[in-house]
């Protein structure tokens, strides 16, 4: 976390040594992967891995979510913790619902409008689409802050809008209005395309779970998510969530033993039966862009020709 603080404030000092400077462009890309991996902190925030008490964990949670990189903590943690409970769920899992992405036969066939649109070809659009995923999560974490069962909504808008008028301010305040507006769509657009590259890998393309599937809890948390292979490289890229199967079974284990748990996991799982799925981070993302193209394949189909 000290770390991680001096780069974000070494980031932002390099953004205003810089001044009017076509490099910016760079240092958006630098800052994008600073604000993923301060999410990734406050994810382990938000799943009591850090602090042995709540309050602190609540406060550096607060302040790395909403001050530093603009996404409401409690609403995120809230969110993830019922995906959690449910993962894959099609009915629990607010990460499979269908929103623009649809992640099953049936979801497809009760889309209409722009769901319906894009699943014919959502594995084309699902890394385009990711380039406002961070816009996304901004705007979703104020409107959640107007719900009547909000939390700690004064100090969280306060942090909101804090983060926004220093990141909007020192942005044209530094760079001219077109190198301003060009420097937020590569900083928000990596910044999400970062997100989901990490978040895909864990879930997407594993089976979807209906009302009719009866799992206790390890088959539900290991039969829904995917490792990733790729040492030291993919624990840092990936936030250590290249761990999902652990993760899930033990969400409140600090990430860096997971990797310690991992061999005693798979060992276990062998030993009982229970498929323990373990890929490399290319092939992660092909099987997610495989299953996104099959659930679409109903509408890629000719319509029947009238009397036919």
């Amino acid at each position: 976390m000290t770390i991680m603080a001096a780069v974000y404030l070494g980031g932002w000092a390099l953004f205003v040594w810089l001044g009017d400077s076509w490099l910016q462009l760079l240092v958006a890309v630098a800052l994008a992967v600073v604000f993923a991996q301060l999410g990734f902190l406050a994810h382990d925030l938000g799943h009591r891995q850090v602090f042995r008490t709540r309050r602190p964990s609540d406060v550096a949670g607060l302040i790395i979510g909403n001050l530093a990189i603009g996404l409401g903590w409690g609403w995120w943690t809230t969110k993830h913790n019922r995906h959690h409970a449910n993962p894959n769920h099609e009915d629990h899992d607010p990460d499979v619902s269908p929103a623009v992405i649809v992640w099953s036969e049936e979801q497809v066939a009760r889309s209409i409008g722009l769901p319906r649109f894009v699943a014919k070809y959502q594995a084309y659009w699902f890394f385009p689409l990711l380039t406002l995923e961070a816009w996304h999560l901004h705007i979703a974490s104020v409107k959640a802050l107007f719900k009547p069962e909000a939390k700690r909504r004064g100090s969280e808008l306060t942090m909101l809008l804090t983060h926004f008028v220093l990141y909007f301010g020192l942005v044209f305040t530094i760079l001219p209005v077109g190198k301003a507006l060009l420097f937020l769509i590569v900083h928000q657009g990596v910044f999400g395309i970062y997100l989901g590259c990490t978040f895909a890998p864990n879930h997407k393309g594993m089976p979807i779970l209906t009302a009719e599937d009866k799992l206790d809890f390890l088959r539900k948390q290991v039969l829904t998510s995917r490792n990733v292979r790729g040492g030291l490289f993919a624990d840092v890229a990936l936030g250590q969530l290249n761990y999902q199967i652990e993760h899930h079974l033990f969400p409140n284990m600090p990430a860096p033993n997971l990797r310690r748990a991992q061999p005693i996991v798979e060992r276990y799982c062998a030993e009982i039966g229970v498929d323990y799925l373990q890929t490399g981070l290319i092939e992660s993302y092909g099987q997610a862009l495989r299953h996104l193209h099959e659930v679409g394949a109903a509408l890629r189909r000719p319509l029947p020709t009238p009397g036919a």
